[in-house]
């Protein structure tokens, strides 16, 4: 009992001091200040049915838009909960993060979950769109000018010139409609917004599952918060200790293994439409075309794809995968006939309307992407060229990058520190066209003893509710904190889309 008061004694007196104390100098005692994150935490959410879909929870969190002022001005986080089906057997909250940069978390949890019956009996499910994005205070920029955004391939000194100029101009346009919080969008930021959700929540512990880009926010938040953890799955990882260029060429990598992959399954399965063509050949003829500004998407007359937008085919046909209808599309733009279920033109168009989204932004101030000039520009290209002979590159981060020069970077690569015991879970499929497998397993290696790999064997991007194995492994983990062999792997099952 006096062990008790006393505690309850000093966390009341650094409260006191914290309310009092000069903002400048708290800075220090708010980046790793768990008793901050806890009090802002502990102001609660009031929940209410979502206007989308009532039978969800949704409700707000406010925290500070910059951490090192807690008790400065504020961002509304948005969340959404679906409780957990049987009350008598929950665990607790799972908190969960659907990457991007830009993904909602809160639109997630309105759909129909992708989670098990059985985590979804165990389990509130928790979705929040972490700040920047969506509703929790959108990077917003003018579409007039987001407009004018130049090619995202760049081929002379002049061209990086050209970005340059035009991500000032861009940077000073996001950050006058977006206000402050644009210089706190990083992922440390959103871990310590994660603590306080697990706060609010009423959790002693979190536990969370992070796919892609979100689990950046995770890797923050194990090295901020190691002894908050109770499970943590991190599937289809970022790589935080990779530099412009080896993050830029191990992407160009992966999504030409997950190309070779797609060609492999057409020459071997007489359900691609393509079977018995030369599929490489095709493909390239369709790059050129493209390369010369003459190839339309079926249906879209007033402007032709670019290469770079044609490139996104090989990423985001591959996550799924989605082979049959990759191989349909492919024929489409040769020629032959147009599927029913032909998606739209792929990459970015010009946006409509009067103001435009730029989660990009995030990235930015999480990855030193700037180059010295053109040069190194080049030599990065060369590289990825190299690895990808197909696909020349990834046109996500490689589009991203030239948005990226020169912006503030609050969260600069770093090798991975965790010094909790809590066991965690890595999680990825050997050809993911995203996230390469190698970032996953550096990941693992970076995180050390306490952390598990499992792999896929087979394709895609998100191992979760990719397969029954998969699905399983990650289930016993979250519910019973049962963790895999170290080097387990589930077989490779052939993809039917």
């Amino acid at each position: 009992m006096l062990r008790r008061t006393s505690l309850l004694a000093a966390f009341l007196v650094v409260f006191a001091t914290l309310l009092t104390a000069p903002m400048a100098g708290m800075a220090n005692a708010t980046v790793t200040g768990e008793d901050v994150t806890d009090a802002v935490g502990k102001r609660g959410i009031t929940w209410g049915p979502c206007e989308e879909e009532p039978t969800v929870e949704c409700g707000t969190l406010a925290v500070p838009i910059d951490w090192s002022k807690p008790y400065g001005a504020k961002v509304d986080l948005a969340l959404a909960r679906r409780k957990a089906t049987d009350p008598s057997a929950r665990i607790g909250s799972l908190l969960t993060n659907p990457g991007g940069p830009g993904n909602s978390g809160v639109n997630d949890i309105l759909r129909p979950s992708g989670f098990s019956e059985d985590v979804q009996r165990r389990f509130d499910i928790v979705g929040y769109d972490p700040r920047g994005v969506a509703r929790s205070g959108s990077v917003t920029c003018s579409a007039s000018v987001y407009n004018e955004m130049p090619y995202p391939v760049m081929t002379s000194q002049a061209d990086y010139d050209k970005w340059v100029a035009f991500d000032q101009r861009l940077r000073a346009d996001c950050r006058k409609l977006t206000g402050p919080l644009y210089d706190h969008i990083d992922s440390v930021n959103v871990a310590r917004d994660m603590d306080a959700i697990r706060a609010a929540l009423g959790e002693t512990k979190l536990t969370s599952y992070g796919v892609s880009y979100g689990t950046l926010a995770q890797q923050m938040y194990a090295e901020l918060f190691p002894n908050r953890i109770r499970a943590m799955v991190l599937d289809s990882n970022m790589d935080h200790s990779l530099n412009a260029k080896a993050f830029q060429v191990t992407e160009a990598a992966t999504v030409q293994d997950s190309f070779n992959e797609f060609v492999a399954w057409c020459e071997r399965n007489t359900d691609c439409v393509l079977h018995g063509r030369d599929v490489r050949a095709l493909w390239k003829g369709l790059l050129e075309k493209a390369d010369r500004g003459e190839l339309y998407w079926p249906g879209v007359t007033d402007r032709p794809v670019s290469a770079h937008n044609l490139l996104w085919l090989g990423v985001v046909l591959n996550e799924a995968p989605v082979w049959r209808l990759e191989a349909k599309v492919l024929l489409a733009l040769d020629g032959g006939p147009v599927p029913d279920d032909m998606p739209g033109p792929p990459g970015n168009g010009p946006v409509g309307g009067e103001f435009a989204e730029l989660p990009t932004a995030i990235l930015c101030e999480d990855w030193n992407l700037s180059l010295r000039d053109y040069n190194e520009y080049a030599d990065v290209m060369r590289s990825s060229n190299a690895v990808a002979p197909d696909l020349r590159y990834n046109p996500m981060p490689m589009g991203d990058m030239p948005i990226c020069q020169g912006h503030p970077v609050n969260n600069p690569q770093h090798p991975l520190r965790y010094a909790g015991s809590a066991p965690l879970l890595v999680g990825t499929s050997k050809h993911d066209p995203d996230t390469p497998y190698e970032w996953s397993a550096n990941v693992a290696r970076q995180l050390g003893s306490k952390a598990t790999l499992l792999t896929y064997e087979g394709w895609g991007h998100g191992i979760y509710g990719m397969t029954q194995c998969s699905t399983a492994a990650m289930d016993a983990y979250l519910i019973s904190l049962t963790v895999p062999a170290q080097g387990a792997r589930c077989p490779a099952e052939e993809p039917q889309g």
